[in-house]
């Protein structure tokens, strides 16, 4: 049996992992529970985690798996578990393909454009090196044009978000806050952050607490994409 705040934590937890295909921060964690510190949110996945509900990922900072499902939760109201080396996001189920392919169930295969690195630590120059392309499961997108981009630094770990990652991205101009972008800042750098609107300042907030979040003015940034899965290779 769990405590209504267990409870709370590894549902929120499950939804968070298939909407997002990551395990939300100890900080959305707090905030969605309203605790005052992350010290609550420790001892919580401790617990859910001696009684079997979740387990920590190796190898990936605050990564998590739910093993067992929030108690009165129906297999229909969870879709079903990413695998394990792809970290997908979820669409409609009526979402469009990209051209040629034929369904999304069809184990189809899609090239997108690979258009270089992007800094999850330090801003670069934007790469759109239109060589190089990635084939990617149909299923993982939805409507709209897609691309991807290796990942070069650390500062989105604690999204799930490793060096060496590969990111897709859907095309998008705008996002809502919370949301890991693509963004432009000053029409020169491109860098990958979650997006956080603070009155007229817009906040590119790293997942890495050795990083700093970086303030920008309202037409110092453009959304340029969407995070909406990402590929790893294992050694």
């Amino acid at each position: 049996m769990l405590t209504k705040k267990q409870h709370e934590l590894l549902s929120y937890i499950d939804k968070q992992l298939n909407l997002k295909g990551v395990s939300p921060s100890y900080d959305e964690m707090k905030d969605a529970l309203g605790l005052a510190s992350k010290s609550g949110i420790h001892r919580l996945i401790t617990a859910l985690q001696e009684r079997g509900f979740i387990r920590r990922l190796p190898h990936k900072a605050r990564a998590l798996e739910v093993l067992k499902r929030p108690e009165n939760q129906t297999d229909s109201e969870v879709p079903s578990t990413p695998d394990s080396n792809v970290i997908q996001g979820m669409f409609d189920k009526g979402s469009a393909l990209q051209p040629g392919a034929a369904s999304a169930n069809d184990g189809e295969v899609v090239s997108l454009p690979l258009w270089g690195q992007i800094a999850a630590g330090t801003p670069i120059e934007a790469l759109r090196d239109t060589s190089n392309t990635i084939d990617i499961p149909a299923s993982m997108l939805g409507r709209g044009d897609h691309y991807a981009l290796d990942v070069d630094g650390d500062s989105m770990i604690e999204a799930g978000i490793h060096d060496g990652d590969t990111v897709i991205i859907q095309e998008a101009d705008s996002a809502e806050n919370g949301t890991i972008v693509v963004a432009l800042v000053d029409n020169t750098e491109v860098t990958l952050k979650r997006l956080r609107r603070k009155g007229d300042s817009i906040a590119l907030e790293p997942a890495n607490a050795a990083y700093e979040t970086r303030i920008c003015g309202p037409d110092q940034v453009k959304v340029q994409g969407k995070l909406v899965g990402l590929f790893r290779k294992y050694n």
